[in-house]
């Protein structure tokens, strides 16, 4: 599948543009026309960096408000149109999209609209230049990708075809089926783009909110699908309005849009392969054509890998690790030791592990607080899902093992936490545990039941939407619809990704940017903060964990009183039950299928830690109490600021 990209979905200039592209891995782009105009490059600048840079050019765009106009415009329109040509020849570029007219459009009738096409056509040809009409979704009147398509026939001429943008369909919830009996070279262009399901005018929805394929909710795999049964064969290329990415690191950018593009081409050909074509169904150009698994478009698959069985491991990183430690202990966590050649800790209860790595972050860096460092997941073969990994762009964090140690294949998430994929063994034991204290497998702590649950990570705001395709994609986590919580800060945007067993539970929160304030006669306005974040355990029996931690001093978070009356008037709980829920400062919340219950730790840098308890078939996270564990936060993080 040859991979293409506007130059309007990155950020910078057009020469930073197309050297991100490149970098990328890229086949094509598309040049927007706001930024050659803003460009010092002249055309044969550019034609010249794109062959240097590898890149073919493979559109020019858009054209607008050509067609269904009165003649003296259309006399304008064609003299615009000549000059445009005359410009694409100096770029080397043969194709032009012509978007469906939006502003100038007063005629209503499809033999002037085609007559006015095969003149636009007419001129194309004279100059070795190809029109891609495509239908705007709000397009005055061709709005629909068939209507535009019959357009297409009915001109009937060599340089006009028509052009299929995902968006424009996908957002009008149009059926796909009929493009596969498009005549394939009548389909001069495909662009594609993702977007959620919102409920809001279609072109504002399209100028700010689209989203590269896997970060949205569209169904791109089916269009895709359609689009290879009718025989293209030209570039599939991103066409993404997002007013994130078009502020966001250019590279980071490309990188993330070249992978969504791999991840694409995998799904549709899983597509096709779940949906064959039934006998005497459509397969091409032509009705009643024989069922075929081939199709001139060349679809790339990735290493096939299983989703992950569950958490390894959790690692926290940190430069002063007493009060971690602490805090682990007073949970129940035993201590495992230290690990024979690296400067990490290991601290276990039941089948959950901790890791505490005191090794600097990086050359020259300073103390940091305690921070969720890294992840390790069981997977059935780590060399063939690293190889995955890699594919889709994801970069290595390899780590220095000596010899008779176990070697990590790992990679680098959007939000720099480092993933790891370990051997798993089947009765939830580690052999890398061998490496710490004694060198003997270490018994596991008390809490034989006890698991990591979920894993709750922070995003940067311009980094969410990439998180939501990486994990998706390397790990094969399926992303749930989100969910807005309210802060003191603002709403929290979170989005929870987990295998089909829940196994793995991975909660990615979009959150507020927090500052702190400066103490008192520090100049300066304040210092951002590093948004929290947590790793759950589950245990069979929170209470009695509770009171075990609480024996051992732990620094519960406080829960206020009038929490538990609201619970009271909620659930009608037992008088004896809401007693322990508030003497412990425990948490509760129940649905159809079951209960949950959990506490929370004070938090040390930016992690804490809950306990939690599922009860029957509970399957959430305790989201009504999300706010509740916010505003305690807050109120603590603020307190600590005044008094220091």
């Amino acid at each position: 599948m040859r991979t293409g990209i506007a130059t309007v979905c990155l950020a910078g200039t057009l020469r930073e543009k197309m050297q991100a592209c490149a970098v990328a891995g890229f086949d094509g782009i598309e040049i927007f026309e706001q930024d050659l105009v803003t460009s010092p490059l002249s055309p044969e600048d550019v034609r010249k960096l794109a062959a240097d840079l590898g890149l073919t050019l493979d559109l020019y765009q858009p054209f607008r408000d050509f067609d269904s106009v009165p003649e003296d415009l259309l006399a304008a329109n064609l003299r615009r149109a000549d000059a445009k040509f005359r410009l694409m020849s100096r770029l080397g570029m043969d194709t032009m999209l012509l978007c469906s007219n939006v502003g100038t459009a007063t005629i209503d009738d499809d033999e002037l609209r085609a007559a006015q096409l095969s003149r636009l056509a007419d001129l194309a040809g004279d100059h070795g230049v190809k029109v891609a009409y495509e239908a705007l979704a709000w397009g005055k009147y061709v709005n629909d990708y068939e209507h535009a398509h019959r357009l297409v026939e009915l001109v009937d001429h060599p340089n006009l075809g028509t052009c299929l943008d995902s968006f424009h369909i996908l957002s009008r919830d149009w059926d796909t089926a009929p493009i596969e009996a498009f005549n394939p070279e009548k389909i001069f262009f495909v662009q594609v783009a993702d977007a959620p399901k919102l409920s809001m005018d279609v072109l504002s929805w399209s100028r700010h909110y689209r989203v590269f394929p896997g970060e949205g909710q569209f169904e791109l795999a089916k269009f895709m699908g359609h689009v290879v049964r009718a025989g293209y064969t030209g570039p599939v290329s991103l066409e993404v309005f997002n007013d994130v990415f078009r502020q966001s690191d250019v590279e980071r950018t490309a990188v993330d849009a070249m992978r969504s593009l791999i991840w694409l081409e995998e799904q549709s050909a899983a597509w096709l392969e779940a949906n064959p074509v039934p006998a005497g169904g459509v397969a091409g150009p032509a009705a009643g054509a024989p069922a075929r698994r081939r199709y001139p478009m060349e679809l790339a698959t990735l290493p096939r890998v299983a989703e992950p069985a569950g958490f390894n491991f959790a690692e926290v990183r940190a430069t002063d690790t007493a009060a971690l430690e602490t805090l682990l202990g007073q949970l129940g966590f035993a201590s495992n030791g230290r690990h024979r050649t690296k400067n990490v800790q290991l601290w276990t209860m039941g089948h959950a592990r901790v890791v505490i790595n005191e090794e600097p972050a990086g050359a020259g860096t300073t103390a940091a607080p305690p921070a969720i460092s890294a992840l390790g997941f069981d997977v059935d073969s780590p060399v063939i899902a690293a190889a995955r990994a890699q594919q889709l762009k994801a970069p290595a964090v390899p780590r220095k093992s000596q010899a008779n140690e176990e070697i990590f294949q790992g990679f680098a998430a959007p939000d720099s936490t480092e993933i790891f994929l370990c051997q798993g063994n089947p009765d939830g034991t580690a052999a890398w545990t061998r490496e710490f204290g004694d060198g003997l497998e270490a018994p596991a702590a008390g809490g034989d039941g006890a698991v990591i649950d979920h894993v709750n990570l922070a995003q940067p705001w311009q980094h969410f939407d990439e998180a939501v395709l990486f994990y998706t994609s390397a790990l094969a986590l399926e992303p749930q619809p989100f969910a807005e919580v309210a802060s003191p800060t603002g709403l929290v945007r979170s989005q929870v990704m987990l295998t089909q067993d829940r196994g793995v539970r991975l909660v990615l929160n979009l959150a507020p940017l927090l500052q702190q304030e400066a103490p008192s006669g520090t100049p300066g306005t304040g210092q951002r903060r590093t948004y929290q974040e947590h790793v759950a355990f589950a245990v069979d029996d929170l209470v009695s964990t509770a009171r075990a931690a609480r024996d051992r001093g732990l620094d519960f978070l406080q829960i206020p009183a009038n929490y538990y009356e609201d619970l009271d008037a909620r659930f009608a709980l037992e008088p004896e039950f809401l007693a322990t829920l508030r003497e412990l400062n425990l948490l509760y919340d129940r649905d159809a299928d079951g209960e949950f219950l959990h506490f929370y730790t004070a938090t040390v840098g930016s992690v804490f830690f809950e306990m939690v308890e599922r009860r029957g078939a509970y399957d959430g996270y305790g989201a009504p109490n999300a706010p509740v564990r916010h505003a305690v936060q807050y109120d603590h993080l603020h307190q600590l600021t005044r008094t220091s």
